[in-house]
């Protein structure tokens, strides 16, 4: 099947973000996961949706509201789907943004649904330009805000690898044609993510892609 893109890919359908699915935050959860109200540690993937308000082309601003002093970054690469049965055909370099909040067990929407949210990679790359599934094992994603890296994420360390974590949410739901699957984002060593706040450029990397880069204005500067 030949897919069309957009001058600058927006996703087509759903997208699909991925919690607790890097060993770090996993190991940094552990003790966690087996007190109330869940008392063990999720069997299947721990999904959540950003909304189609909150998709920003790459070079865009995302306005912070004054109760919003700073986002969380996670650097994300997401699957692209093709027909139902295809599996993805597809993937893109993502800048998942959430209000800091205290638990990822179940992330209320207000704090990764808010307009702007979601920034998104200028181009939909063939899995074959990036080695297919397995290939992306390999990636290096680079989080830098004004500049200076303040993140590296290995692709290789996630709890369930692409082919695995598709397999397992084929088990309880079918993605559709132009639907993403992020494959989750890594935190830093005390457990966050990097932040930015109003004035801040973030720009998230990796080879092979264009870097997804986002400037944080203040809402009232957007609707003046």
């Amino acid at each position: 099947m030949t897919m069309t893109w957009l001058p600058h890919y927006l996703p087509e359908g759903t997208v699909y973000g991925v919690l607790l699915n890097f060993q770090r935050e996993t190991a940094l959860w552990a003790d966690r996961m087996n007190q109330d109200p869940y008392k063990a540690p999720p069997k299947a993937p721990v999904l959540y949706v950003k909304t189609a308000n909150t998709f920003t082309p790459s070079g865009h601003d995302v306005p912070l509201a004054a109760d919003v002093p700073e986002v969380e970054v996670g650097a994300a690469v997401g699957l692209i789907m093709g027909e139902p049965g295809q599996g993805p055909v597809a993937c893109a370099l993502f800048s998942d943004l959430a209000v800091p909040h205290e638990s990822y067990f179940r992330p209320p929407v207000k704090f990764r649904c808010r307009d702007g949210f979601l920034g998104v990679g200028r181009d939909a790359i063939a899995l074959a330009a990036v080695g297919g599934l397995e290939g992306l094992q390999k990636h290096l994603l680079e989080v830098r805000v004004d500049g200076v890296l303040r993140q590296t994420v290995q692709l290789g360390d996630m709890v369930r690898e692409a082919s695995v974590l598709l397999a397992d949410v084929a088990e309880f739901m079918t993605l559709q044609r132009g639907d993403v699957l992020l494959l989750g984002s890594d935190c830093l060593a005390d457990g966050s993510r990097p932040r930015a706040k109003v004035g801040d450029t973030v720009e998230v990397s990796a080879a092979g892609f264009k870097p997804v880069v986002t400037h944080f204005v203040a809402e009232e500067e957007v609707t003046a």
